[in-house]
């Protein structure tokens, strides 16, 4: 059977749209397996420094913005949005952007189906950072926002640096 060689921005598109997909369904079996098997504000330590919990978060990242769902809600439309157009921007020009975006707006969209669903976002790792220290409680889609954000400034870095290195050598 011939192999189909696809333009480099299908192969780019249908990347971004798997990994968007993966975390979100990723994301969305988790949570559910949660609110099945889990009580609210219930925990089981798997380690001296992590936990499952069940806990609802009304507000953004670290619990800011409590009962806000609404305009949190239309911040992460926005935000979807905007995603969108940095993957058109970027897409062209590096395979990471594609990767990064995919995992930010799939984790951007799984918090906010939970938004539209429950009026919360279901919270359920918890990491104890020291004696009764922890970090605040996240999930998979806020693991792939970081993820994504962090790949995404690496990419940007990389590509600054590059166009810096490349007008310094034209202007030499």
């Amino acid at each position: 059977m011939p192999r189909i060689d696809w333009p480099g921005s299908v192969r780019r598109g249908w990347l971004f749209l798997a990994i968007a997909t993966v975390v979100i369904a990723l994301d969305q079996i988790s949570k559910l397996f949660i609110r099945n098997n889990l009580a609210l504000h219930d925990s089981i330590p798997i380690s001296s420094h992590l936990n499952i919990v069940h806990w609802s978060n009304t507000g953004s990242a670290f619990g800011l913005f409590s009962n806000q769902t609404f305009l949190l809600s239309l911040v992460a439309i926005a935000g979807l949005i905007v995603i969108l157009l940095f993957y058109r921007y970027f897409s062209e020009s590096s395979t990471l952007s594609g990767p990064a975006l995919g995992m930010i707006f799939g984790g951007a969209a799984g918090n906010l189906i939970d938004r539209f669903h429950l009026g919360y976002v279901i919270d359920f790792i918890d990491v104890r950072l020291w004696h009764d220290t922890h970090w605040p409680a996240f999930n998979i889609a806020d693991s792939a926002i970081t993820i994504g954000t962090i790949v995404l400034a690496f990419f940007l870095f990389l590509t600054l640096k590059k166009e810096n290195d490349h007008s310094t050598k034209t202007k030499s």
